[in-house]
């Protein structure tokens, strides 16, 4: 079973195998899997014994499907014992991905003294006395919430708080990695917006800017409103404001090497959640006059009945009235007609090549959709003068993950009270 679908190193396997140690028996195996789409990775002997060897083999596939026909054809091959398959990326995740580690030693006595009680009832009192001095004698200083109630968790819709930690946890690590933040994730059960606005100001004390993230729209930007109004450091929602940078980052690159410009840029955003709003309204903020965003139903347009109702669907209005000042109605496909460029953040939909033939020349293709692209890239290589994807196992990433990181440091370096967003 042969796969035309991408390997990807996040379905990345590692098959133990044992066989008799003869001559040509390891190209035998690594055959199957090579005949069978899967990218062979490392290849490590692990013992010898009289007659026998056993090996890891890691592998790479398309998916899970894609992965299990190739351990099957593994299995049915003569002589080959299959001891353990092992998924690194869920070994990866074993236990979390991240710790609290402490920056003082306490080894003495006298360490504990002023560490602990009682020399830590004078720094209590000097915050007491001036709450700033908590930006400097305490963790406030450098440290993030990353609050979510898993209402929309990339590519799995309304997975939960639970489900939402891995990925909240790989947004502190990025946090860490790349701009020595210290983050933490905080996952709400609390379906109400007011519970999540009363929690998330009951924790933010101890932290110096709250980062919200995988919150379901229109909600999400009463949620955000609310909580800059309400607090006194920087409330950011990433999948609005950090992904609409980007955007805008990768846009103006992009009309740099085709030669467009912004002020006659026919635009189509796919996806009229936080990211396809926030970037929307960035985009004009930019210059860029021709913009239709696109629902499920298709174009927005001034007067169109939206199927969104309750906190935070007036965004939506505003950006139905503020956008498509051609009055553009129909299907994304429609939309797509003449278009110099389409940037998409929509669930799973998928795009035919004849869609992006319809664009200008030298299109402009934006295919952000997680966990899968709207339209595949190698099938509009030649077609499209750019290509880009919001995944990391592509070229040409665009995620709010070049951007928050180093966001948040100028936050916390500036001591912010608020962050400026495209609201």
């Amino acid at each position: 079973m042969e796969t035309s679908a991408r390997p990807s190193p996040s379905y990345s396997l590692t098959l133990r195998i044992e066989y008799p140690n003869a001559v040509g028996t390891l190209g035998r195996v690594t055959s199957v899997i090579g005949e069978r789409g899967g990218d062979i990775g490392a290849i490590d002997i692990i013992t010898t014994a009289r007659g026998t060897i056993t090996r890891d083999i890691t592998f790479a596939a398309a998916d899970y499907e894609h992965g299990q026909s190739i351990i099957a054809a593994v299995r049915a091959l003569p002589g080959i014992d299959v001891v353990n398959v092992s998924d690194r990326t869920f070994l990866l995740h074993l236990g979390g991905k991240i710790e609290i580690a402490a920056k003082v030693p306490v080894k003495t006595r006298d360490d504990l003294s002023m560490a602990y009680t009682p020399g830590v009832a004078r720094i209590s009192q000097s915050i007491a006395d001036d709450a700033q001095d908590a930006f400097n004698l305490t963790i406030k200083k450098n440290t993030v919430a990353v609050v979510t109630d898993g209402s929309a968790v990339l590519g799995l819709g309304e997975a939960g708080p639970l489900a939402a930690l891995p990925v909240m946890e790989g947004k502190a690590l990025l946090f860490k990695e790349f701009a020595g933040v210290d983050a933490f994730p905080i996952c709400l059960d609390a379906p109400d917006i007011d519970d999540i606005v009363t929690a998330v100001k009951a924790i933010a004390p101890t932290f110096g800017a709250i980062h919200i993230e995988d919150l379901s729209a229109p909600r999400c930007f009463e949620i955000e409103a609310r909580l800059a109004q309400a607090l006194d450091i920087p409330v950011m929602h990433n999948d609005q404001h950090g992904t609409a940078t980007v955007v805008l980052a990768a846009f103006i690159n992009a009309l740099k090497i085709t030669g467009k410009n912004s002020a006659n840029c026919k635009v189509v955003i796919n996806g009229a959640g936080a990211a396809g709003i926030a970037t929307a309204r960035l985009l004009m903020t930019y210059g860029v006059r021709d913009i239709i965003v696109c629902d499920a139903e298709g174009a927005l347009y001034a007067g169109r009945e939206l199927p969104v109702a309750g906190p935070g669907a007036d965004a939506v209005e505003a950006v139905a009235r503020d956008t498509n000042p051609r009055g553009v109605q129909g299907t994304l496909p429609e939309a797509l007609r003449g278009a110099d460029a389409f940037i998409g953040f929509g669930g799973r939909t998928v795009l035919a090549i004849d869609d992006i033939r319809a664009m200008n020349r030298d299109a402009i293709v934006f295919a952000m959709a997680n966990p899968e692209p709207e339209i595949a890239p190698s099938a509009v290589a030649g077609i499209a003068r750019i290509v880009a994807t919001g995944k990391s196992d592509f070229p040409n990433q665009i995620n709010n993950m070049l951007c928050f990181p180093g966001f948040f440091r100028g936050l916390l370096d500036a001591r912010a009270r608020s962050a400026s967003t495209t609201r």
